[in-house]
């Protein structure tokens, strides 16, 4: 059997056949070579509008059943919206512990379980930069739900871990990163940073680079100033 002279594939184009170019980085990113994501894209965030009833599936029950059990449902729910399948709640956010109380209480909803307390920063887009989403979970009925609040820098909202003990490190994370402070937690000190850092790494005017590593004197540069590989 002879033996090919050059291997089979082997001329497919291949990044060492490619000649280097000065508008491509990594992972064929074009432009600036910055592969953060923040080379210049701006995404165009989606506006929430309220959904129009009938929800569809058991979201009109939720609603229902919350607007019944809860005297300040009104005052309280800022809109509703159903997106991909998904119902959420925005409450207001001195309102939150209060709502959260009621779905975990009454008999016709049951929502036991919160998974999760996430937070986004839309600095630029909305006067109420901090958006906090709670995803509930009622084990009892096999359903789900979430709620978000939103503040702007400097406000404060009220803590669920007395209702959702699952919160407890959630809100501290969410503290530590974004800043938000949550009036009534138990121990809201840092959880990932340490106690003496300075500033909250997941806000969108925090810097992407240049933080000093403690490790031999280590800098993480910059995005705009790492090399770019061809």
């Amino acid at each position: 059997m002879s033996v090919a002279s050059t291997p089979e594939g082997a001329q497919l184009g291949s990044p060492a056949e490619t000649p280097p170019s000065p508008d491509k980085g990594m992972f064929g990113v074009e432009g600036t070579g910055d592969v953060s994501g923040f080379g210049g894209l701006v995404r165009r965030r989606p506006t929430d509008v309220d959904s129009p009833r009938p929800f569809g599936g058991y979201f009109d029950e939720v609603y229902d059943a919350l607007e019944e059990a809860y005297p300040g449902f009104a005052d309280a729910i800022e809109k509703v919206v159903v997106y991909r399948g998904e119902l959420t709640l925005h409450i207001k956010p001195e309102r939150i512990a209060e709502v959260c109380q009621i779905v975990r209480d009454d008999e016709s909803l049951r929502f036991e379980l919160c998974s999760s307390v996430d937070a986004v920063d839309y600095l630029g887009s909305d006067p109420r930069r901090f958006h906090i989403s709670y995803q509930l979970t009622s084990m009892t009925y096999r359903r789900r739900v979430r709620l978000e609040a939103a503040v702007a820098e400097g406000v404060s909202l009220p803590s669920v871990t007395s209702i959702y003990p699952t919160a407890d490190w959630q809100e501290r994370e969410i503290y530590d990163m974004f800043g938000v402070v949550f009036a009534g937690h138990p121990n809201l000190t840092r959880i990932l940073m340490p106690d003496d850092w300075e500033g909250h790494p997941q806000r969108k005017d925090y810097p992407l680079g240049g933080v000093p590593v403690e490790y031999k004197g280590a800098v993480i540069p910059p995005p705009d100033q790492r090399r770019v590989y061809q």
